[in-house]
């Protein structure tokens, strides 16, 4: 994977002196009179890799919907280095970047077609986003397949492209929702190194995902969301402190025992 630059990172300071890049402030929604997320409230801060755990119906993704926009919180303070989401949407959002579980791409276009056109929607110079387009198609190994239809990527291509998509505005802070899902290792390695190197230049990285070694491997802070509500955050040593589990407990076994679902007889 060739470099890529992030210079742009370090340029916006990042909010280290100033407001974190995301806080939640017991925020709240609820479908049909359901609890979907209930009173949570975290902060992400510039460089760091935020991992958030939670079986399904956790809530997870409502909140990934939710920071990014998509859904409206039914009450509490969402703030994206300090600009409220609900007060200033537009502006507020511009530093950020949301990448679902299962992105759209459009099969009738080629990689640079599809960076163009999303490059068009943030509003940024053709000739910029060409370069923009070109650095990030090499920086995740699609330059040689430029000239292909998307509909005809694997899996994997489909998922680095949308990354592309993601980062094509420069965002300051980056969602992702289970990103490695149905990559192969070659690719999975190629996202997260890609996702490494941009907390390690100065961005925020909040990733959901159920594969508990790439929470452990990326993440410098996990949060287990279950029911709606966070129950713990943390570094790994920090959550087998709230699990009540020892210095060999793997954070299977941690999360396990945060939510409740620990196996009968477990002895760590």
């Amino acid at each position: 994977m060739s470099s890529l630059d992030l210079s742009f990172l370090k340029a916006a300071d990042l909010g280290r002196a100033g407001p974190s890049p995301l806080v939640l402030q017991q925020v709240r929604k609820s479908f049909g009179g359901s609890a979907a997320v209930r009173g949570l409230s975290l902060e992400v801060r510039a460089g760091e890799f935020y991992a958030l755990l939670g079986s399904n119906g956790a809530g997870k993704t409502t909140t990934l919907r939710m920071i990014a926009g998509l859904l409206a919180p039914d009450s509490g303070e969402i703030s994206l280095y300090g600009r409220n989401l609900a007060q200033d949407p537009l502006e507020a959002r511009r530093p950020l970047a949301y990448l679902p579980d299962d992105p759209l791409l459009y099969g009738k276009l080629r990689p640079g077609e599809y960076l163009e056109f999303v490059a068009g929607l943030w509003g940024i110079p053709a000739a910029r986003a060409a370069g923009e387009a070109e650095r990030l198609l090499r920086w995740l190994d699609l330059w040689d397949v430029r000239s292909q239809l998307t509909e005809g990527f694997s899996r994997g291509m489909k998922q680095k492209l949308a990354l592309a998509g993601a980062l094509i505005h420069q965002p300051q802070i980056l969602l992702l929702d289970e990103p490695l899902t149905g990559l192969d290792a070659a690719a999975a390695r190629l996202v997260k190194d890609a996702l490494r190197e941009f907390a390690a230049s100065g961005g925020a990285v909040v990733l959901t995902t159920h594969i508990m070694e790439v929470a452990e491997g990326l993440a410098q802070r996990i949060g287990v969301i279950h029911r709606g509500e966070l129950v713990a955050q943390g570094n790994l040593a920090e959550l087998r402190r709230a699990a009540g589990l020892n210095e060999s407990a793997s954070l299977e076994d941690v999360f396990l025992q945060l939510i409740g679902q620990a196996p009968v007889g477990m002895s760590l």
